[in-house]
């Protein structure tokens, strides 16, 4: 009878290994709306400045550009979005950084002989791998917690002589 006791805290050990793995494809839904980041983009030949831009999945991302020589334009990979900027006038671009994921944001009028090096970056952070660790992490520890529990309850009634 001994084998059917093993056999059940197997049992057990693989469902909380199936779970453990569910927790992986499950998506986890978002705790909290995104903040709002207010940037100021300024375009001159061959540069933007800032030149590395980092907001969350999900938040509101409102960039004034200005250009203070020449006409330059702006185009951000992966969303699509695309103005042109007069110097001393500024345009405002509004979107929501849904996409996680670095994306590089250049300058969509030739502005010049190094205009093609004329590249930025938006890093949107995601935060999803994180949580996800700590639930697999938790889950694994009670997982652990039910499987000593079951194998000590049935060595003592395998010691004890109750089977």
């Amino acid at each position: 009878m001994h084998w059917w006791f093993a056999a059940r805290s197997w049992r057990w050990l693989i469902a909380f290994v199936l779970l453990a793995l569910g927790l992986l494809v499950v998506p986890l839904p978002k705790v909290s709306e995104g903040a709002t980041h207010h940037i100021t983009l300024d375009a001159k030949q061959f540069e933007f400045a800032p030149g590395r831009v980092h907001v969350n999945q999900g938040d509101r991302v409102i960039i004034t550009l200005t250009a203070s020589d020449v006409v330059h334009g702006f185009y951000l990979d992966g969303y699509g979005l695309e103005t042109r900027v007069e110097p001393g006038v500024s345009q405002k671009i509004e979107f929501v950084a849904d996409k996680a994921g670095k994306f590089r944001y250049r300058c969509a009028v030739n502005c010049g002989s190094l205009h093609p090096f004329m590249i930025g970056e938006l890093v949107v952070d995601s935060n999803t791998p994180f949580w996800r660790a700590i639930a697999l992490v938790l889950f694994a520890v009670t997982g652990m917690l039910v499987y000593l529990w079951q194998s000590g309850k049935t060595s003592q009634e395998v010691t004890h002589g109750t089977i």
